[in-house]
């Protein structure tokens, strides 16, 4: 018969050193955070009490063997030696530079959305065109595409970062050094993206200008098609997506600040 060991049973063989107990810790305070499960739910999977758990955690009680190899087995990662690289590609939790989130945290955030943000050419009009935001396996992060713009030479491909620390959604366009930035919140009540997006404007020229612009995205429901392209104030969708618009600024989601 198997027995297995509770975690109040007699268990002598500690950790030896404080300094390996604290960073074993923190790196499990980091497991807990990427994976963003609750300290109770890591106890329940590791098989020891939460207060066990806690007290370790807290530096109050250094962690025994048997409690470390009980955690490494529920997370699937060695908490000793060097941990401090970021998960691998392929995986299923993203880089710590992106954040570090697990997919089956995000999947809410997959799907196709309307995009509009104001025209840079046309004053007053509207450029709206789609994103797609999708789980990229060999890359193990989201990944977001922007299709049926009406200059496809410019459509962005680029990657999805969620930090835990603002609680936005950012996404972030690379190429070759050269980086294009949308900052949005989490979704509203009603699905809806708000935030500013900064990229570059073609000036006078060949010259590229920094140019910043409030960006807001709306989830389409499966099979939903939306008008895209130039929409201007004489066309039927003209006054939905200028609300659009307007309420990453007037619902506060945006600021943009220039001098009076």
């Amino acid at each position: 018969m198997t027995t297995i060991l509770r975690d109040d049973t007699p268990d002598t063989d500690l950790i030896e050193s404080g300094l390996e107990s604290v960073e074993i810790a923190r790196h499990v305070r980091e497991e807990i955070a990427r994976r963003r499960i609750s300290r109770q739910a890591l106890a329940d999977m590791a098989r020891i009490s939460l207060s066990t758990l806690e007290k370790a955690l807290a530096g109050k009680r250094a962690f025994t063997l048997a409690t470390l190899l009980r955690i490494e087995e529920a997370l699937g990662v060695s908490l000793r030696g060097d941990t401090t690289s970021s998960p691998p590609a392929g995986g299923d939790v993203a880089p710590d530079a992106l954040g570090a989130y697990s997919r089956s945290a995000v999947t809410w955030l997959e799907g196709r959305y309307l995009t509009v943000r104001p025209s840079f050419a046309t004053s007053g009009g509207v450029f709206a065109y789609l994103t797609t935001i999708r789980w990229v396996p060999e890359k193990a992060c989201l990944g977001f595409a922007e299709t049926g713009r009406a200059d496809p030479r410019f459509e962005q491909i680029g990657q999805v970062s969620l930090p835990n620390l603002s609680g936005h959604i950012y996404l972030v366009t690379n190429e070759q050094g050269q980086y294009r930035l949308a900052i949005l919140s989490r979704p509203t009540i009603d699905g809806g993206l708000f935030g500013i997006l900064t990229t570059l404007e073609v000036g006078k020229g060949s010259q590229l200008m920094p140019a910043a612009a409030p960006l807001a995205l709306r989830k389409l429901a499966e099979g939903e098609t939306a008008d895209l392209g130039l929409v201007t104030a004489d066309m039927p969708h003209y006054a939905a997506y200028r609300a659009m618009l307007d309420r990453s600024i007037e619902g506060d989601f945006a600021r943009l600040h220039v001098l009076a």
